[in-house]
């Protein structure tokens, strides 16, 4: 599960759960193969970008942070666990998850952050996997908790997409939290050590787009070898 990020939404080329929850591609037409690839990485690392451009580059990508949104609904599974963790004082009088509150929840406390990981990760696994098993050819998980909620084994290969924590701060920044707060939540995520080490492949974005495209046109083009 990708943490809730009240200063940006999710990218507009991102479908409701509803619709199949994903950009879908054409990464193998005709084909009944199945790749699948979890994207990680912190906050405002760039797996947004990645996620996109591997969409231009015929994948079907699929956003944990809809997936969440999905569950956070009325009626939900994501929201019924919320009000047994939290109480119902952090639902809105409709059913749904108040996402502002339950982040200020969250944030404020490391072990209630991980009591909402612990309940909500497994739904997030579950309604990726019902996802992905009506995909085909090279399908995306991009999710930030992906390493730490343990499911590095559950896909065919893992990429981390990383850079520098002063541009990480300012793209956190320019989306709209204030610098404490992105400090806080950089903090929190810790220094990926863990991701890194998990990962089969790293992508550096530094801030070069044309450095960071050329990476995702290798990484396709394994991609597609893999598939056959």
């Amino acid at each position: 599960m990708k943490r809730d990020k009240r200063a940006r939404s999710p990218a507009s080329n991102r479908a409701d759960a509803s619709n199949v929850n994903a950009t879908r591609g054409d990464s193998a037409p005709g084909s009944s193969r199945r790749l699948l690839l979890g994207l990680t990485g912190g906050l405002a690392a760039g797996k947004s970008t990645v996620a996109r451009l591997l969409a231009e580059r015929g994948a079907t990508v699929v956003d944990a942070d809809r997936l969440v949104a999905e569950l956070y609904r009325p009626g939900q599974p994501g929201a019924a666990r919320v009000a047994e963790l939290f109480g119902r004082e952090l639902l809105r009088a409709d059913g749904g998850v108040d996402h502002a509150a339950l982040s200020a929840r969250v944030f404020a406390d490391p072990e209630a952050r991980h009591r909402l990981e612990a309940a909500i990760h497994p739904l997030v696994g579950a309604r990726f996997r019902e996802l992905a098993a009506r995909t085909t050819g090279i399908v995306v998980l991009e999710a930030t908790l992906l390493v730490e909620a343990g499911w590095k084994d559950a896909f065919d290969l893992v990429v981390t997409v990383e850079a520098p924590h002063d541009i990480r701060l300012a793209r956190a920044v320019a989306r709209g939290l204030d610098e404490a707060e992105a400090s806080r939540r950089l903090a929190a995520q810790g220094e990926g050590d863990e991701r890194r080490a998990a990962a089969d492949r790293v992508l550096w974005n530094d801030g070069d787009p044309d450095r960071l495209r050329q990476q995702v046109d290798e990484l396709v083009r394994d991609l597609r070898r893999r598939l056959g």
